[in-house]
């Protein structure tokens, strides 16, 4: 036996036992509704898939080979048509209220079918993921309540995040590379709002969203410190649309360049600057280092879910493959070498599914999806009826209160430990998650030979598809650094991690 002194030594020392125990901790404190939706969720997927995606995918990879500037306008419709915008929008916003702990789940399902197809979802919540990490409820309310209105009308109504610049990827993404990373978005603070000048690229489905969260800065050379995140609609003026990139894969999803020239952005558009922020018990550069975590512990888990359905896909085109040909008489399935491959294949799904239910579960319990997994508040917006909780909520999130109290939830009462874990297993499962997808890919294309690299066989095109994952939300460089730094580093004092070396 061992006293509770040493046993609260024991759990104090690295690693942490919340670390570690994501799931068996979730277990008693996730309510089990959320199950019950995942299941839903899946099918919902599934469905569309079925019906649009897995007809439409070659058609569109072809459609995007043949012109980059290709815009797949009746797909994002298709996916409004079949609700996808409003799946994972709270019930008190207008949305459906599915639990967005499911989320990770549907991104996987739909990856499994075509990535460029499933991002004409999963983008639109990433800018939903950073509108929400700000915590200004009342500009949060107005989109999520157009992205509802889109819906009702067939003209959808979706986000995008707009953070990376021309000379400026990982850097506009890290506040430790910030200051000296070529950043060049300006905001210049005037009455009653903002001017903004710069440009942003690689915006996923930029040209075909309706509002866009864009951050800037109003001194470039302190850009940790000034940071401000607008959400800009399209047609503001001072605000257009630049180049389409010419993508080696996921077509399915346009990657856009915008360019703000003068664009005035009223006080009601700012999501949060350093005024607004003033009031948290961080400082500034602290607060934008807890906002950074917020978004990317909960998209870069949904990368992750986006490599297992990479490898899944992959796994499922190779067993297909291999069930249907033979070599010498016998069939491919049967040889022993053959069984490996598609063992190990399989083996990657697993483990990768595993990794992002961990970040999943961390988010659930000390990030961005906290409060909805309380019970109380789950089964409330699960039960109580959405003209109830819309009516009641749209007058609470004009308050200022509301915002302050979100904020005071969210980012003044979560500890160093909280951002710490969130974030180093947001990392670990991007990662890990985006190089199980490739590597599914590549052994998906060696197993299947010749008949791999034909673009009706799926596999050349799961491949060029799967590649992109392991750039974007950070480079696999960059989140291996970031995982190290969040749950590795902070034993040690005398390590310093992201330092110029590292650039």
């Amino acid at each position: 036996m061992i006293s509770r002194r040493e046993e609260r030594m024991l759990r104090e020392r690295e690693p942490k036992f919340e670390d570690t125990l994501l799931s068996l901790i979730a277990t008693g404190r996730q309510p089990k509704g959320i199950i019950r939706e995942a299941r839903k969720i899946i099918a919902i997927a599934r469905k569309f898939n079925d019906e649009v995606a897995r007809p439409a995918s070659l058609v569109i990879d072809r459609k995007g080979l043949e012109d980059h500037r290709y815009l797949p306008w009746e797909y994002v419709k298709k996916a409004n048509e079949y609700k996808l915008y409003t799946l994972f929008l709270p019930k008190m916003f207008g949305g459906q209220g599915y639990s967005p702990a499911c989320s990770c789940y549907f991104m996987e399902e739909l990856a499994a079918t075509c990535l460029g197809m499933s991002n004409i979802v999963g983008a639109h919540y990433l800018g939903l993921t950073i509108l929400l990490s700000t915590w200004n409820m009342k500009i949060a309310a107005r989109i999520c309540r157009e992205v509802v209105e889109g819906e009702k009308s067939g003209s959808p109504c979706i986000l995008t995040l707009a953070m990376t610049e021309p000379n400026a990827g990982t850097d506009s993404q890290n506040v430790e590379f910030m200051d000296k990373g070529g950043l060049g978005c300006h905001a210049r603070r005037v009455d009653g709002g903002y001017v903004i000048n710069g440009n942003k690229i690689f915006i996923t489905m930029g040209h075909v969203s309706t509002w866009h969260i864009v951050q800037a800065y109003t001194a470039l050379d302190k850009a940790s410190e000034t940071m401000v995140t607008f959400a800009v609609k399209t047609g503001q003026k001072g605000f257009s649309f630049g180049k389409q990139e010419k993508k080696m894969g996921q077509k399915g999803s346009v990657a856009s360049e915008l360019i703000f020239d003068e664009c005035f952005i009223p006080d009601d558009q700012v999501c949060l600057d350093t005024e607004q922020a003033a009031s948290l018990r961080r400082n500034i550069k602290e607060t934008n280092e807890q906002l950074f975590a917020y978004i990317w512990s909960a998209s870069r888990a949904g990368v992750g879910a986006l490599g297992v359905g990479a490898a899944r896909g992959a796994f499922e085109t190779a067993l297909d493959f291999a069930s249907n040909h033979t070599i010498d008489g016998e069939r491919m399935i049967n040889h022993g070498w053959c069984q490996s491959m598609l063992a190990e294949m399989y083996k990657n799904v697993a483990a990768g599914r595993s990794l992002y239910s961990e970040a999943n579960f961390a988010n659930g319990m000390y990030g961005l999806l906290k409060l909805m997994n309380f019970k109380s508040i789950y089964y409330t917006n699960r039960f109580i009826p959405k003209a109830i909780l819309l009516k009641l909520f749209s007058w609470i999130c004009e308050k200022k209160a509301a915002t302050w109290l979100f904020r005071l939830i969210y980012l003044d009462f979560q500890e160093d430990a909280e951002i710490d874990r969130v974030d180093g297993w947001g990392s670990m499962a991007k990662f890990a998650g985006s190089d199980a997808g490739a590597a599914n890919c590549r052994m998906a294309l060696e197993l299947m030979g010749q008949a791999g690299v034909r673009h009706d066989r799926r596999a050349e095109k799961m491949m060029r598809d799967a590649k992109l994952l392991q750039i974007y939300e950070g480079t696999n460089q960059i989140n291996r650094l970031n995982l190290f730094k969040r749950l590795v580093a902070r034993s040690y004092e005398d390590v310093h991690t992201f330092s110029s070396s590292t650039r």
